[in-house]
């Protein structure tokens, strides 16, 4: 069986095959098993040559490419500079006058105010509270939310019998002074810059 030869060309980078060639070519010079080589060792050589010298241009160009860029992002720089200090004149010649900003080349900057969405509290929750009279209160927390306010009213339940009962900082209240044996109900609402929420779905408790 004749055995192959093994060269693996394309798994080599360009300067990997350049150094092969010249490998082989050593290896070939004055070997008297190879007297004449086909193609001749000179235009192996030659054409090594030439890839080394491309190598060499490559690399010098994206060392220029590179140079290039770099005195590109400098002079970019400070173009953006003179630009921000022109716009900051601009600023204080035309005041808050749109029609003279726009008249400069410039745009406007919108300003916009995001707005808190108002959520209403939910799984409010009536406990017995510590104390004769009292009832405890929790609901989830809203995010945003600055303080609670719970309103309460006893039966019958209508819209116009509900009255305050407390302020709260936190997701949670104790309410005092109730009567003991009434059936209270409770709800909550939460306060945030965007305004009032809704009111919760309502709890209730028998005051202990």
């Amino acid at each position: 069986m004749m055995s192959k030869i093994k060269l693996n060309l394309r798994s080599l980078s360009p300067t990997e095959t350049v150094a092969k060639a010249r490998q082989i070519i050593t290896a070939l010079t004055g070997n008297p098993d190879y007297a004449t080589p086909h193609p001749a060792l000179t235009l192996i050589t030659t054409a090594a040559d030439d890839v080394e010298t491309a190598i060499t241009d490559v690399q010098a160009a994206k060392q220029t490419v590179a140079t290039k860029q770099s005195i590109q992002h400098n002079k970019l720089d400070a173009l953006e500079g003179l630009l921000r200090q022109l716009a900051g004149y601009i600023e204080s010649v035309a005041g808050d006058d749109e029609a003279k900003i726009l008249s400069a080349g410039v745009s406007v900057r919108t300003t916009t105010t995001s707005t808190p969405t108002v959520t209403t509290p939910t799984a409010l929750s009536a406990s017995e509270g510590s104390h004769e009279g009292e009832v405890n209160l929790s609901w989830d927390k809203v995010k945003g939310a600055k303080s609670y306010v719970i309103e309460r009213t006893t039966d019958p339940q209508v819209a116009t019998s509900w009255v305050h009962a407390a302020v709260s900082l936190k997701a949670s209240a104790t309410i005092s002074g109730l009567t003991s044996g009434t059936r209270y109900w409770f709800r909550v609402a939460a306060v945030m810059t965007g305004g009032q929420s809704g009111w919760s779905d309502p709890a209730v408790r028998l005051a202990s």
